[in-house]
């Protein structure tokens, strides 16, 4: 039996014989004792490095010796050195790879290498040529064994860690895999890359993509790439490319780039478009048109016009609960209306509720003209019709009807958020900007700058950004200032323009006015959008300031500038901020950004805002829900929920409020087959909304969480992520806005920025909706509406049968008897005597109202019972739910959805495009636990505004009716026109959909003058 070794000491003295041979066997005996003798061998670690340096020993010794040295600091934890005697190890160092008993040492070592050749090449001009050429050898060899492994996706990481091109077009090279392109977009897109070498990487990968055609399955990845460079030289070509064979794949591209393209790049490739002749000429005319944004607005108008389900009584329980002369109330259940029937033109329930609207004053009037803009958002066709009668009137100076400053005001901020993000270079920007250097009063400028920064944004106009400066420093009115600041800001959005951040930082430090202020701050975050390090000089200038609503506005800066990144450095600097700056302010903002950095990994949000949520301070709890919320909106996610439930109970009445907010977001669209919080939730709204002894702030939270947990009509989703995945500029900055709400009610009508039509909207080559099905492969009631609210039984008073006692009856039988023997004596009749009965009440007696049904609870009995009634029915069996529907086109058809459609491939109709960018699953999905978490979890892509070709040209097609007709720049009718111009014979929207929806609704003043 061999004794098992107790020290390496005497192994430890062959080092310093004098023959090379005996040192040379020492150091492979103690390569083999290093993981049991390391700190007896670490003592005579000089020696080992001078053999490591020494020129007598032979090559083998050499190696040994460095590996030696180098497992000695790994388990000194000294990786650094461990790493440089790696190096110097040589075949020695890769030979002890294959070794079982050293997997730790070698992945950490192999680790720290990559780490340090990473760190190496980001310097390269420094470095040169001056790389380590055995670090080089090593860095090799790994991605030679990642590629014969078949581990591509690892070989790429490195490849774009250390700016390796060439190893990433030799692995797709090698395996023709084009969704190792597509993973190599996504990974340089959603983390934390400079900005600079995103471009270089997107224009390395763009023409390794095979031409595009409608079986491949990357044409979304094409689109997020053009998109994400925005630049009209390298989408032309594709284009163009598409238009002789393949006009409809082209139409197709044309969406989903106006869907997410900004307004200046869209207007660039519109300019740039070729003519074309005879075919093509129409061609290119239907692909500016599509560029421009109005068909997807009209196409999705339709879509949530045909889909409306709101529930009205959820809006009647509001209002009956809540006291319509509190301003708090009044702006609650206006935003919760207006939220509830975003963008269905569906204004049903104001006008059955002109009395209770007539009730707004001041601020309140503001907010809910400006709801008709949420209504009626994209309807830009009758949008001055249906405003006409409350926008300030042409050349009339103020009017002299009181409050009538603030119904204009909000009438012009619902005209910008009509078009919102499409109103930059077309008449509606020269009819705000007239509006507001027009506008007498500072509410009339609050209103026509708020509409003019939404409408415009990111239009980079600088006429519009010089009114909006003008109505700043001509006044320096708090109200109108802040709203110019806000718009400033939007105007020039993601331009990082320095001179006009200068002037405004400038100007917010030398103003009083906190307002202002703030506006500016939010104002200067949205110049930064997307700039990522180009940012870091502003946002650290601004979170330098002394001022708090200055270092309020660097976190904003901070966090859209990164937005959609996950960028470590930011997160942690949030982070810091939200539990080490003095304001309160600035710690809630702080915990509220990580949201804008985190948004496309919702999972890993409730892990990193857990702690925070239990914070001693509630601004930082509030905080914490709103970052849940807006991060996981949509996505029903069951961790986030946990956080939130307790949060409904908190002491503080804001956190309370963030709370309810926040569950609406991340429960919209959700069913309850498919979220077991959801019915719990509504019941809870419903409690609180109806508790008048409820905090307002709570019950203001709950009825707007009511309003954004239905919102759309029930077709919407929130996301600030594009179906594409890009980064939804419009939905972040909208999303900010309403987190301003804190400060400025109004502004939480941004929040309809971000809500995102979810359907199948199909159209032909012509632009036409053909009526065809689809498959859905998975149980109806996993994606279906909610149920309609009951409306509550009226309970009618039932007379409820007397009760008789024994005794009593007992009474009334002797009675009965002795009056009978006293009328037989009067009439000297004699009575044959009767035998004595039971006096016991009789059924008869006791129970009378037994003839009607009803059984009293002291004479009934069980045999009664039994005798009486007949035997209760057995309950049909339920049916089988069956594991699929079949739904038409213009189907709502929420995200975690997409990947169960299939269009038979006998239909007529075939989208030439995928419809989800997940691969299509083949099993039905029956039951929460069958949905894979990545469909929950992260934004889904697809769906939307889908091309379909038909397959059966030559037979005649049935198509869908349109009511909307969209034209931004047909001429406006004369605001001036009073309400009794407008034709009877015009119909007003309704919410029957069997009804036949055509012309615009009749124009009607709300009631607002007749404030009592």
């Amino acid at each position: 039996m061999v004794r098992p070794q107790s020290s390496a000491a005497g192994v430890l003295a062959l080092l310093s014989e004098p023959e090379p041979i005996l040192k040379e066997h020492a150091l492979r005996a103690l390569n083999a004792l290093v993981p049991q003798f390391w700190a007896e061998i670490s003592e005579q670690i000089e020696l080992i490095e001078s053999l490591y340096e020494s020129p007598e020993v032979s090559k083998d010794a050499h190696d040994a010796a460095a590996l030696l040295a180098s497992k000695v600091y790994y388990y000194l934890g000294e990786y650094d050195e461990a790493l440089s005697f790696a190096l110097g190890a040589g075949t020695a160092f890769e030979a002890e790879a294959g070794n079982p008993l050293y997997v730790e040492y070698v992945e950490t070592v192999i680790s720290k290498a990559i780490d340090r050749y990473v760190s190496a090449r980001k310097q390269e001009k420094e470095t040169e040529g001056k790389l380590d050429p055995k670090l080089q050898i090593i860095i090799e060899g790994i991605f030679r064994k990642c590629i014969r492994d078949g581990e591509y996706k690892q070989a790429i990481g490195i490849a774009l860690e250390s700016r390796r091109f060439d190893v990433i077009q030799h692995v797709y090279d090698t395996t023709k895999d084009v969704s190792l392109l597509s993973y190599t977009m996504e990974a340089v897109l959603d983390t934390g890359f400079s900005l600079s070498y995103r471009d270089q990487v997107l224009k390395f990968l763009l023409p390794l993509f095979p031409p595009p055609a409608s079986e491949n399955t990357h044409v979304q990845s094409l689109s997020r790439i053009l998109v994400t460079l925005s630049s009209s030289s390298l989408t032309l070509p594709l284009l163009t490319s598409l238009v002789p064979g393949n006009k409809l794949l082209a139409y197709q591209f044309a969406f989903d780039l106006a869907e997410g393209g900004s307004q200046d790049f869209l207007e660039a490739i519109r300019n740039d478009l070729p003519t074309g002749e005879g075919d093509e000429e129409t061609v290119y005319a239907t692909l500016r048109k599509i560029l421009g944004g109005q068909e997807s607005v009209k196409l999705f108008l339709e879509f949530l016009k045909l889909n409306n389900k709101t529930d009205m009584l959820i809006l009647k329980h509001t209002k009956d609960s809540l006291e319509p002369r509190s301003s708090i109330y009044h702006n609650a259940l206006t935003l919760q209306n207006a939220f509830m029937h975003a963008g269905t033109t569906s204004d049903a329930f104001l006008r059955e509720n002109l009395e209770w609207l007539g009730l707004a004053s001041n601020w309140s009037k503001f907010t809910a003209t400006a709801a008709l803009g949420v209504i009626h958002k994209g309807h830009f066709q009758e949008g001055m019709n249906i405003l006409g009668p409350y926008l300030p009137q042409v050349n009339a100076g103020e009017s002299g009807i009181p409050g009538a400053a603030y119904s204009e005001g909000g009438a012009l901020y619902a005209l910008g958020l009509i078009h919102a993000g499409c109103g930059s270079g077309r008449q509606v920007e020269g009819y705000l900007r007239d509006a507001l250097k027009n506008a007498g009063a500072e509410v009339v400028q609050h209103g026509a700058a708020l509409g003019l920064g939404v409408a415009g944004m990111g239009g980079m106009s600088s006429e519009s950004y010089e009114d909006l400066k003008q109505a700043l420093f001509s006044s320096d009115s708090a109200i109108a200032g802040e709203a110019a600041g806000y718009a400033m800001g939007l105007v020039m959005l993601a331009t990082g323009n320095e001179d006009t951040s200068d002037e405004m930082l400038t100007y917010a430090k030398e103003t009083q006015h906190e307002k202002i202020i703030r506006g500016l701050a939010i104002g200067l975050a949205f110049t930064f959008y997307g700039r990522q390090e180009q940012a870091d000089t502003m946002i650290a200038k601004l979170l330098d300031e002394k001022d708090p609503i200055l270092r309020y506005g660097g976190v904003y800066t901070l966090a859209l500038a990164y937005a959609g990144t996950a960028n470590n450095v930011a997160v942690r600097k949030l982070l810091h901020i939200a539990v080490s700056d003095t304001s309160d302010d600035v710690r809630r903002a702080a915990v509220t950004s990580l949201a804008f950095l985190l948004f496309k990994n919702p999972s890993h949000v409730p892990r990193i805002v857990q702690l925070l949520s239990e914070s001693y301070n509630p601004h930082v709890r509030c905080g914490a829900t709103l970052a849940l919320g807006i991060a996981c909106a949509g996505t029903g996610l069951q961790d986030a929920i946990e956080i939130l439930e307790p949060m409904t109970r908190d002491s503080v009445d804001f956190v309370r409020q963030g709370a309810f907010i926040a569950l609406g977001m991340i429960l919209v669209e959700q069913s309850e087959a498919s979220s077991p919080s959801l019915a719990s939730t509504r019941a809870l709204y419903h409690k609180i909304i109806a508790d008048k002894h409820e905090d307002p702030m709570a019950r203001f939270g709950a009825a707007l969480g009511q309003g954004l947990i239905d919102a759309g009509g029930r077709n919407v989703t929130i996301s600030l992520a594009s179906r594409a995945g890009t980064t939804n500029t419009r939905a972040i900055v909208g999303m900010v806005l309403f987190c301003q709400f804190w400060y400025w009610y109004p502004l939480a009508h941004c929040a309809a920025l971000a809500f995102e039509p979810t359907g199948i909207v199909g159209v032909d080559g012509e632009l036409k909706a053909p009526k065809f099905d689809f498959i859905s492969n998975a149980r109806p009631s996993l994606f279906a509406y909610p149920s309609p609210t009951k409306a509550p039984k009226k309970e009618t008073v039932t007379k409820v049968a007397t009760a008789v006692l024994s005794t009593t009856a007992r009474a009334k039988a002797r009675e009965k008897k002795k009056a009978a023997e006293e009328e037989a004596m009067d009439t000297d009749e004699k009575a044959e005597k009767k035998k004595e009965v039971d006096v016991d009440m009789k059924a008869d007696d006791a129970a009378p109202s037994t003839k009607h049904g009803d059984v009293s609870p002291l004479s009934g009995s069980l045999s009664n019972l039994a005798e009486g009634t007949t035997a209760v029915e057995p309950k049909p069996k339920r049916k089988a739910e069956p594991a699929f529907e079949t739904l038409s086109n213009f189907s709502r058809v929420i995200p975690t959805q997409l990947p169960y459609l299939i269009f038979p491939a006998d239909g007529r109709y075939q989208p030439v495009r995928a419809v989800s960018t997940t691969p299509a699953l083949a099993k039905a999905a029956t039951s929460k636990a069958s949905i894979p978490a990545h469909l929950v979890t992260r934004q889904m892509g697809g769906g939307g505004i889908l091309i379909v070709a038909d397959q059966w040209p030559d037979e005649p097609a049935e198509f869908i009716p349109f009511t909307t007709v969209v034209d931004p720049n047909a001429p406006a009718p004369p605001v001036a026109a009073a309400e009794g111009t407008a034709s009877a014979s015009q119909p007003h929207i309704s919410l029957d959909e069997s009804a036949p929806e055509v012309g615009p609704p009749e124009p009607f003043e709300y009631p607002f003058d007749n404030d009592t």
